[in-house]
């Protein structure tokens, strides 16, 4: 007799079963009508209405009314009745009679007692049991059997797991959607590593079971979903599913909520999702908080939630709190903190520690922990490892720092291409330090542009000679790099652009860059804008450019000067800036200049 089939399978969690809550009045009163129906059929001998009416008492929770019913209807062959009164046994506590209960259905055929028996031979450690029930339940279609025999097969690493998987997420079973979705997801982070087009199809795939398992009220699900959006842009449908998740309970999601409407502006909308989640133990949310609270100058606030963070065994705490007590002045206190993120494994907290050692002068202290975090990842400890190494002025530490400036720049540390760069210029490998200039000079490095600018321009040719009218000029690549690390304040670069626009006709522009390079302090940009203003008739201001020069060192503007003065007949004055050339060189400046000191020597003497 199959009149039941699976339909009076209680619940889909397999064998426990909860009063169900009533409905409306309607409901309840066409319920009770349904149950006094069933009850005189059952009376009569009705072995169909006795496994209905069973079902519905034991769905009520009424264990002693609902037993009679389902034995009877067992005893007439009823594998509905077999399976729910397992289910009634297993509640009760008889687990082995319950077995012996959903054998004799599963043998009849039905799903969910197969299902049942599984999951009971599993929690007894008979995994080939298991394996055979689970595989008959889920064989026939259903979706718990099918999500319990992935489980198993997941926990043995069989690799047939993920088809069973897919299968109960198919069959609608929530948490199966959400962990295939996570697996789908994870297998999609390494095939997007290794640069494979795979990955986007792959997150595309988790994507669309995260939504089935969120639809569902998976709120973990609904946590990945929202990652998934917010990525790729989509916040305002990334919010919506961090919402859905965060008030479901899931601390992750308010916490990334948090980030969102910071982001979005909304910090005081920010700040009560954050409290919600570190309120549940959310470490990163209670960092949050803490830099929220830094931010507005409320230290000892901060330094609480800080503290909260770290109980919540968030490492960030205790880097955070180093960082706070850092700013205060406080060096002992940020290294105890900086020392126990660093000792749990923070990289950055370890890069920071060995800075702080660095500056009380504990080099030898310091060096450990720079290699510490380097090894770990990260690329400021591999370029401060640089330099330290770079200090000791060996040649075997030069080679060690040159590993290290290369690690760092491999990572995209712009000072670490340019230490990389100009190692390779130095060793006469020009190709190479090209590659890691233009690196350096692409991530904002006005050094790095500046000579990279020198490398290229060494290339030119020299200008073709023209007959008539102005030379052509055609705007070079090392002009725009020059220009380049000139807009950033490099001196050396403002120079060089000078001349260039000299080099064309562009007084104006020349003397613009010139007088910029002059005033940050560049004793080549004073003596050339005093060239330009002498050319232009202005000697006296040219004198006072070159008066700046002289006094920074240089040598052809203290004989411009002394030859300015003996012009003007005050040869003391020339006899002076006369010498100081001569002192300042170079050679060539040297030799002049002392012809022109002799020659007002014997001028003053006579």
């Amino acid at each position: 007799m199959d009149v039941m089939g699976d339909k009076a399978t209680l619940f889909e969690t397999g064998r426990f079963v909860q009063p169900s809550e009533p409905g409306d009045a309607g409901e309840v009163a066409e319920e009770a009508v349904e149950e006094v129906r069933q009850r005189l059929a059952a009376e009569a001998g009705d072995a169909e209405a006795m496994s209905v009416l069973g079902a519905m008492l034991l769905r009520r929770g009424d264990l002693d009314g609902a037993e009679p019913h389902l034995r009877a209807a067992t005893a007439a062959g009823d594998r509905a009745a077999a399976n729910n009164l397992g289910v009634l046994l297993h509640q009760r506590g008889y687990a082995d009679e319950a077995a012996g209960w959903w054998r004799i259905a599963a043998v009849a055929g039905s799903a969910a007692a197969a299902h049942a028996l599984g999951r009971h031979h599993r929690e007894r450690g008979d995994e080939p049991a298991a394996e055979y029930w689970l595989r008959q339940s889920a064989e026939q279609g259903h979706a718990l059997g099918a999500y319990a025999l992935a489980d198993l097969l997941e926990h043995r690493g069989d690799a047939g797991a993920e088809a069973w998987m897919r299968t109960a997420a198919e069959h609608g079973h929530r948490e199966a959607a959400y962990r295939l979705a996570r697996a789908i997801d994870r297998r999609a982070a390494l095939e997007g590593e290794d640069g494979s087009d795979n990955g986007v199809e792959l997150l595309a795939e988790a994507e669309q079971f995260y939504r089935q398992a969120a639809a569902r009220g998976h709120r973990r699900a609904a946590l990945h979903l929202g990652a998934i959006l917010e990525k790729r842009g989509e916040l305002k449908e990334a919010g919506r599913w961090y919402l859905t998740s965060a008030k479901d309970g899931e601390a992750r999601a308010a916490c990334a909520l948090g980030f969102l409407l910071r982001d979005a502006g909304d910090t005081e909308s920010a700040a009560v999702w954050w409290l919600r989640a570190a309120q549940d133990g959310d470490g990163n949310a209670a960092n949050a908080l803490g830099a929220l609270h830094a931010e507005r100058g409320e230290t000892q606030t901060a330094e609480r939630w800080y503290r909260a963070a770290m109980d919540a065994g968030d490492d960030n705490g205790a880097y955070n709190l180093g960082l706070l007590c850092a700013e205060q002045g406080r060096t002992a206190q940020a290294e105890r903190w900086y020392r126990r993120a660093a000792y749990a494994g923070h990289r950055e907290a370890a890069n920071a520690l060995a800075i702080l050692l660095l500056q009380g002068g504990d080099t030898t202290g310091a060096e450990p922990w720079f290699s510490k975090a380097a090894e770990a990842g990260s690329v400021d400890a591999a370029f401060n490892l640089g330099i330290l190494y770079a200090g000791r002025g060996t040649e075997e530490d030069a080679r060690a720092a040159l590993r290290c400036y290369e690690r760092a720049a491999a990572a995209g540390h712009t000072e670490a291409a340019l230490q990389v760069g100009i190692a390779r210029l130095r060793d006469g490998d020009e190709q190479a330090a090209e590659r890691h200039l233009r690196c350096a000079a692409g991530g904002g490095s006005a050094e790095a542009a500046y000579r990279l600018a020198t490398v290229l321009d060494a290339r030119r040719p020299p200008e073709p000679a023209h007959e008539l009218g102005e030379p052509a000029h055609e705007r070079t690549e090392c002009e725009e790099w020059y220009e380049r690390a000139a807009s950033q304040g490099h001196r050396r670069a403002q120079v060089r652009v000078g001349m260039l626009a000299a080099a064309r006709g562009d007084v104006v522009e020349a003397a613009r860059w010139y007088r910029e390079a002059a005033e940050a302090g560049s004793r080549n940009g004073a003596f050339n804008l005093g060239l330009l203003l002498a050319r232009e008739g202005s000697e006296p201001e040219a004198a006072v450019w070159w008066t700046r020069a002289a006094d920074a060192g240089h040598g052809r503007a203290a004989l411009r000067l002394a030859l300015v003065y003996a012009r003007r007949g005050e040869l003391a004055e020339g006899q002076r800036w006369a010498d100081r050339a001569v002192t300042l060189g170079p050679a060539e400046v040297s030799r002049r200049a002392e012809r022109l000191r002799d020659a007002l020597r014997q001028e003053l003497s006579a």
